[in-house]
């Protein structure tokens, strides 16, 4: 096996070569940091440094499980990260779709930039921007509001809305990126399928509902299961940031991160946020290998493993 291997690896090794960079940063940025997991069972003191910590058992936990608000953030979290799932797979499905019609290339390219153009903005700059949007006084929407005959509303203190503001902020910010991804799927379909396709007369709804689809379904797997694994972990810019960190919002605004923050900008308790951490991670991984486990079941081939 020994032997077997090593023929593998010469066979490869200009194709591990490659990998490697990639492998050192995972490893040095996501493995080696692992350690301070244990941060989570300590009452850390910073002139004990982490192995020189009183342990504290589970101490820590207690601060999000005994939390009178637990319910409103695991609503929260858990809601706005399910329809951020359904809603960017949906919006970013069809957009590929529709980039795919396209026969102009320059075409592609303008509309392929300025929908991937949000994904690298901050979500300080966004919040600013929509801020100008939908300012109570001077905000643009509330001039077109004006201007139809209906009175002007507060968004920042408007709870309700946000449940509405904050979905379509994630789609504007991160259409481009998932179409993209969903695009390059669509290319690598044979292009003799499709042209099968006409020859029998199919139309453009039954090509996309017979060949596109069914070729981007593991794809559409694999990405909403690794989502899924997120779904304890909010956006904290965009749940911080975007709204202002206003307190009259925090009814649909407020998520496990943003609690955590504003508990630790008052306590200071670093053994706190690890353990929320942790447990959130914890969450993830049991969930990714639920749903991963009942994919398998359905179609062995779309899982992740």
């Amino acid at each position: 096996m020994l032997s077997r291997m090593m023929k593998d690896f010469r066979k490869n090794k200009f194709l591990l070569a490659l990998t490697l960079p990639m492998v050192i940063y995972v490893f040095v940025f996501s493995y080696t940091p692992m350690f301070g997991a244990i941060v989570a069972f300590k009452r850390y003191q910073y002139n004990k440094g982490i192995l020189g910590s009183d342990w504290v058992g589970l101490s820590n936990f207690k601060f999000l499980f005994n939390s009178p608000d637990l319910w409103r953030l695991v609503r929260n979290t858990l809601g706005y990260n399910a329809v951020f799932i359904m809603t960017s797979l949906v919006a970013s499905v069809t957009v590929a779709l529709l980039l795919y019609e396209l026969t102009s290339r320059k075409l592609l390219k303008a509309y392929q930039s300025v929908m991937f153009f949000p994904h690298f903005l901050s979500w300080v700059v966004v919040a600013y921007m929509a801020y100008a949007f939908l300012n109570p006084r001077s905000g643009m929407l509330n001039h077109w509001i004006a201007d139809i005959g209906w009175s002007p509303v507060d968004w920042y203190n408007e709870a309700t809305a946000w449940m509405y503001i904050l979905p379509l902020a994630n789609i504007w910010k991160d259409i481009g990126f998932g179409a993209i991804m969903y695009y390059a799927a669509l290319l690598g379909i044979d292009p003799a399928y499709f042209e099968a396709a006409k020859i029998d007369g199919a139309n453009k709804w039954q090509i996309v509902r017979k060949i596109s689809l069914p070729s981007l379904y593991p794809l559409i797997t694999i990405l909403t299961i690794l989502a899924i694994g997120h779904i304890f972990s909010a956006d904290f810019g965009l749940f911080y940031q975007l709204p202002m960190n206003s307190p009259t919002l925090l009814a649909t605004t407020d998520v496990i991160d943003t609690y955590i923050f504003r508990a630790l900008t008052v306590l200071g308790n670093i053994g706190m946020s690890s353990a929320a951490g942790l447990t959130k991670s914890l969450l993830g991984f049991l969930l990714v290998l639920g749903v991963n486990a009942v994919v398998k079941k359905i179609n062995a081939d779309n899982s992740l493993f």
